[in-house]
C-alpha cells in the first residue's frame, strides 16, 4: 500500500525522523538499521534484510558448487600477478 508524500525536515544535527505513516507501512522497529544510498539523486533507506532478498531474487538462478568453484578460480588468477610480485621483493 502506497501512502501519500509526506513532507520531512532535516534537523540540526542532519537527523531525519521517519513519520509514523511510513513507520508503520515499512513495519519500522525502533533500533532497526537500514541502510542508505544516494541513486538518481535521490536518498533511498533499505532495511538489510530487504536489500539480501533483492539480491537473492536477482541471483537464485546462479546456484551451484560450480559457480563458486568457477568465481574461486577466477580470484585466484586475478591475484596471481600481484601475488608473484610479493614473492620476488622477498627472495
Amino acid at each position: 500500500m502506497a501512502t501519500s508524500p509526506i513532507e520531512v525536515q532535516v534537523g540540526a544535527s542532519g537527523r531525519l525522523v521517519i513519520p509514523a505513516p511510513l513507520r508503520h507501512e515499512l513495519d519500522l522497529k525502533s533500533g532497526d538499521r537500514l541502510i542508505g544510498r544516494i541513486e538518481d539523486g535521490r536518498l533511498i533507506f533499505e532495511k538489510r534484510e530487504t536489500i539480501i532478498q533483492r539480491l537473492k531474487g536477482q541471483f537464485a538462478d546462479l546456484r551451484g558448487q560450480e559457480v563458486i568453484d568457477d568465481l574461486i578460480a577466477q580470484r585466484r588468477l586475478e591475484a596471481e600477478p600481484e601475488v608473484l610480485s610479493v614473492l620476488v621483493k622477498f627472495t
